[in-house]
């Protein structure tokens, strides 16, 4: 296995006038037996990264390294990489065998070398028992298991991922990930996992990349992420309901008081949840739906404030309801526990925790304290 490193990366298209910057200067490092994600909206760079990586795209400016070496004019074939993608692109002629051994074959490797490892990738992937049939013959499970298994027989240095689990069903794809996920804690190798899905991203990344507009906005683990977001935008992206985020201003007339911009929404605050500087500034205030929670219901205690909006849509979903209310042209969603709820149309108070709140700044977007 090894470890991969992009020093100053760029992507361009085009030239002069005409040039679109696809990756801006990425600087990151992939550890040896790492599992690392990239993951971000359509048109992040995320799989033009990959691809470059894979050497199927040329590096505008910046050195990249497999291991000990500069891979900036290998081959793909000469990288020491096999990669996995959306599609199976399995030959459809072919046995699962066949296709297992393809590559090995044009390898040239020892004949009973390439049934070994055939036979070795099929046990790890449960193949055992469909090596003799045809992809048309297979589910759409199994079919993205073959390609796992492509990439298995050729050990190489490194694994590529680019949205295997795209096409399969939400119950396929979950299974699938668990799959991934034990297959990198028996092989102990590097991979990197491309995502626009943050579940998938959460759920599978040692570290998790997180890139916008071709610029790398975090780099952390999971719960880094989530505790800590870098910005404005890793805030919004990380999480399921998406953090609240409301614009407004942080006055002081006695204790401080957040104030939407539209004059909907206040926020009575405590001065240890302020960070400095903040005070009599525009800023976004964060803070995610599971720290907010229907007055009257039980509570874990911590420093809280309450406000009053006007319910919105419920959306329950058997063991927790998402709570949608709006405060002038602001709406708020709450992750909370079953419950008894007034009706929508009707005014409910909603308690926010003070402990859990995050700051950004309303220009550039970047945490604050």
């Amino acid at each position: 296995m090894a470890r991969v490193r992009l020093e100053n990366v760029r992507k361009v298209y085009g030239v002069e006038s005409q040039a679109f910057v696809a990756v801006h200067g990425a600087d990151l490092e992939v550890r040896d037996g790492e599992l690392l994600v990239l993951v971000g909206p359509s048109g992040c760079g995320k799989s033009t990264l990959l691809r470059m990586i894979a050497g199927l795209e040329t590096i505008s400016e910046g050195r990249l390294s497999i291991g000990d070496r500069v891979v900036n004019d290998v081959p793909p074939k000469d990288r020491d990489i096999a990669m996995v993608f959306q599609n199976y692109a399995l030959y459809p002629h072919m046995t699962v065998y066949e296709n297992l051994a393809f590559g090995l074959k044009l390898r040239k490797l020892p004949g009973d070398e390439i049934d070994r490892r055939v036979r070795e990738a099929g046990a790890i992937l449960e193949l055992a028992e469909i090596l003799d049939r045809r992809p048309r013959q297979l589910s759409g499970g199994q079919r993205q298991r073959v390609a796992l298994g492509r990439a298995i027989v050729r050990q190489p240095a490194v694994f590529l991922f680019d949205e295997p689990l795209s096409n399969l069903d939400a119950k396929l794809r979950v299974q699938t990930r668990g799959e991934i996920a034990r297959l990198h804690r028996r092989l102990g190798a590097t991979m990197i996992y491309v995502t626009h899905d943050q579940v998938e991203a959460m759920t599978l990344g040692e570290r998790i990349v997180v890139l916008n507009e071709g610029r790398i906005q975090q780099i952390d683990t999971p719960l880094g992420l989530y505790e800590r977001p870098a910005n404005r935008f890793v805030a919004g992206f990380i999480g399921s309901p998406a953090m609240n985020l409301v614009e407004g201003v942080v006055e002081r007339p006695n204790a401080p008081v957040f104030r939407a911009l539209d004059g909907g929404l206040t926020i009575n605050l405590t001065s240890a949840a302020v960070p400095e500087g903040c005070i009599g500034q525009r800023v976004t205030l964060g803070i995610r739906p599971e720290n907010i929670r229907v007055a009257g219901s039980l509570t874990s205690g911590g420093t809280q404030s309450e406000a009053t909006l006007l319910l919105d849509v419920v959306e329950s979903m058997g063991n927790e309801i998402f709570v949608y209310a709006r405060s002038g042209n602001q709406a708020i969603v709450a992750r909370v526990p079953p419950e008894p709820l007034p009706a929508p149309g009707e005014p409910i108070r909603l308690v926010f925790d003070l402990d859990k709140l995050h700051f950004f700044d309303s220009t550039g977007g970047d945490r604050l304290g």
